[in-house]
């Protein structure tokens, strides 16, 4: 609740402001400072797990290690090599290849039972692919030309052809799978039990986000000529105040709560989506016995050989009969 309520006033903060006369102020100001917070806190994120020392060879493995020549091994579950780790990091990124091979436990007839959570896999799935077709059809928004490829995404987003405008069917998947996602947090008691309010809150503002861009294209009438002078004069530095007037304000309560997202988004659990790539229980090929690992925190240690040892006790050695190597 605390979450639903803090994403509601945030999206009735930019939906009135707008209204009270302070468009420029939620359409302007604040993406250009949400945009500085994302790109600073991303950089920053990245940089310092970059920084991060790796004491010791952590890949997380599923499948059997290479050893001995004749047993055989599995290349992407337990990688020996660079280009092995690169399969498997592809096959995370594109295709949630871990989630997919989740397992939930439940109990029947007293006894645990495991089952791959599909639907969890799939909600992902939806949710992800979904969101990154929406946010490559918005970039007709900020450049005056219409890439070409922007509007191949389009055509094949909008195969159903259904009403005036256009009915996309990313614009009703990215709802499926947030609300998913959402009340499978919700109704399942064990992740109901560890959740935060950090948890909530990103997947109700992306929710917000977008249920309030549906009603901007199939519900709500707003000025898009207006809505695109002004995102061009966003992306090109130069933006005007005289379209604000002619804009709806349910578009400046979209346009804040994407604000609010870019800021949130270095600071949350979001940033899995960079953190993926720098974890190194994925991005680690499991070859310790191989190639040996040096943990950055070891100090150098001076080594006393012993010939150094001997020159320094050699009396003492010879006293109480310990043979020596020199006289």
């Amino acid at each position: 609740m605390i979450s639903l309520v803090a994403v509601a006033v945030l999206f009735a903060i930019g939906y009135g402001g707008a209204a009270a006369g302070a468009g420029a102020v939620v359409g302007i100001y604040i993406p250009y400072a949400a945009l500085f917070m994302f790109l600073a806190g991303l950089v920053w994120k990245v940089m310092d797990w970059a920084n991060s020392p790796v004491p010791f060879r952590i890949p997380t493995t599923s499948g059997q290690q290479k050893s001995l020549p004749w047993i055989r091994r599995d290349p992407y579950d337990n990688p020996f090599t660079k280009g092995e780790v690169v399969v498997r990091m592809a096959l995370e990124v594109l295709l949630f290849r871990s989630l997919l091979k989740n397992t939930k436990t439940q109990m029947h007839h007293g006894k645990p039972a495991y089952a791959t959570d599909l639907w969890l896999w799939l909600a992902a799935m939806i949710f992800h692919y979904s969101m990154l077709v929406v946010l490559l059809r918005h970039l007709r928004l900020f450049i005056a030309k219409t890439p070409f490829f922007v509007t191949a995404i389009e055509r094949a987003d909008g195969f159903m052809q259904v009403g005036v405008p256009v009915f996309y069917a990313t614009s009703i998947g990215i709802l499926i799978g947030l609300t998913w996602l959402l009340a499978r947090r919700i109704l399942s008691p064990t992740v109901r039990y560890i959740s935060l309010p950090n948890d909530y809150f990103p997947l109700l503002l992306l929710l917000a986000v977008a249920g309030s861009g549906f009603c901007l294209r199939y519900i709500g009438k707003t000025d898009i000529v207006a809505i695109k002078e002004l995102t061009v004069g966003l992306a090109t530095f130069s933006p005007g105040t005289d379209v604000i007037a002619n804009i709806s304000p349910l578009f400046f309560g979209h346009l804040f709560l994407v604000a609010i997202l870019f800021a949130y988004f270095p600071f949350s659990k979001l940033m899995h989506m960079a953190g993926v790539f720098l974890s190194p229980t994925r991005n680690m090929a499991n070859n310790s016995r191989a190639v040996r690992h040096i943990n950055p925190w070891n100090p150098k240690v001076k080594m006393h050989t012993y010939e150094e040892y001997e020159d320094d006790f050699r009396d003492l050695m010879k006293e109480v009969g310990i043979p020596v190597e020199k006289e």
